[in-house]
């Protein structure tokens, strides 16, 4: 059985990715500080008959990376599927904007998926296999005010992701990009009924996403019914981008 490596998958769009890849990987959970969570959703996959583990990696630090790849190579041989899916916000209009608020949310969602791609990339080319999935943002496409930083950092992934896919398409290796928009999470509870009712009009499909929209495309990503998709970026937003 492949493994597929989930950062930030103890909740939200991490979680339903994990979940969902449960049906036909062993998933190791990535966690940074939500341990209980990450072992609530292992036990879920156990439960429905998958197969799963956790580990927790900083994934802004490059040691504490490389010693989440060996604990899971050690276990499990490699990382044949790695859904770079952890990231934060720091929001603020760009007069406003520490730089340390600038610093952290690059370092976090740009910088700590070059750290597990490049490391996922050494087994994966030996083994001639691999999927690497990065969960960017519409906002990476079309930009939003008050995250230059975050939205800056989910672009970049869309340059890192094409790139890979040029490097490495001969050994087999896919690398895409999905693109929430406004998707039911943690991440989005803070928008009062006013302010969803304002996203909904701007949707094509007039309702806010759910997790399950994003890891069901995922998991097609991962399958070998794909196999001949690399370097794309696929928007799940409802028609956002399109409005």
């Amino acid at each position: 059985m492949k493994t597929a490596f989930v950062t930030g998958g103890s909740r939200g769009i991490g979680k339903a990715i994990a979940i969902e890849l449960g049906n036909n990987f062993h998933v190791v959970v990535g966690y940074s500080n939500s341990e209980d969570k990450a072992n609530d959703v292992a036990k879920d996959i156990i439960s429905s008959g998958g197969s799963a583990s956790t580990v927790r990696v900083d994934i802004s630090n490059s040691e504490s990376v490389d010693e989440a790849f060996t604990s899971i190579e050690k276990d499990y041989t490699s990382v044949d599927v790695l859904i770079n899916n952890a990231g934060v916000t720091k929001d603020n209009i760009l007069p406003r904007m520490k730089k340390d608020e600038w610093l952290e949310v690059i370092q976090t969602n740009l910088t700590g998926s070059f750290y597990t791609s490049q490391r996922a990339i050494r087994l994966m080319m030996k083994n001639k296999w691999g999927r690497i999935i990065f969960i960017s943002s519409v906002v990476g496409i079309s930009g939003n005010q008050g995250q230059a930083n975050y939205a800056a950092s989910k672009a970049g992934l869309i340059g890192l992701a094409k790139s890979i896919s040029k490097e490495l398409g001969s050994r087999n290796i896919t690398s895409n990009v999905v693109a929430p928009g406004y998707i039911e999470t943690d991440m989005t509870s803070f928008l009062d009924d006013q302010n969803k009712e304002n996203i909904i009009e701007q949707l094509s499909i007039k309702r806010i996403g759910k997790p399950e929209d994003i890891s069901n495309v995922v998991s097609f990503l991962c399958n070998e019914e794909s196999e001949y998709i690399t370097g794309q970026v696929i928007p799940v937003d409802g028609g956002w981008v399109l409005a």
